[in-house]
């Protein structure tokens, strides 16, 4: 399997693990696997992650950038690759509640058997309410996550990491 498609390892005591400090057990994954795990760093990025309106995404997302900086300047990839993670997930949650006001995507509850899994799960999708707020909070951070993406420093690195330890 190619080192680009190792998934996120959910399986690590995320709770208990300092990924600054054993770097080597981190994977990419796809989008946005683990964001929401992976200490220090949704500790240091998290409390800056905001979507609400345009100002506190220009806000956010500027602060996250400046945390992408710092994880450059410091050769820490991880960083670089959570806080790419943190603007992908400003821009995808402000695009659900441009597209959805409430948040909610589908209709009724997601089936027992499927709890903590995304997706429809054979629910019908509530029509869209357009939020041309939050549309504009999505825009913002997309533009920052493009930002980071294309950044030559960044795939120099995830291409290095991803052969060292994908």
């Amino acid at each position: 399997m190619p080192a680009s498609d190792r998934a996120f390892n959910y399986d690590l005591d995320y709770r208990n693990l300092n990924l600054r400090d054993h770097p080597e057990l981190y994977r990419v994954g796809k989008g946005e696997m683990g964001v929401l795990l992976v200490q220090p760093y949704k500790s240091e990025i998290l409390p800056h992650w905001r979507f609400k309106t345009p100002e506190m995404a220009r806000k956010s997302s500027e602060l996250i950038f400046k945390l992408f900086l710092t994880y450059k300047q410091q050769g820490d990839f991880v960083g670089m690759d959570m806080a790419r993670k943190f603007l992908q997930m400003g821009y995808t949650r402000a695009r659900r509640y441009a597209n959805h006001r409430t948040g909610k995507k589908y209709d009724g509850p997601v089936p027992a058997d499927q709890k903590g899994r995304s997706g429809a799960h054979g629910r019908p999708q509530l029509p869209r309410d357009e939020d041309p707020i939050k549309a504009e909070s999505a825009q913002i951070f997309y533009d920052k996550y493009l930002e980071v993406s294309k950044d030559p420093d960044y795939k120099q690195m995830k291409k290095a990491w991803q052969e060292q330890y994908g």
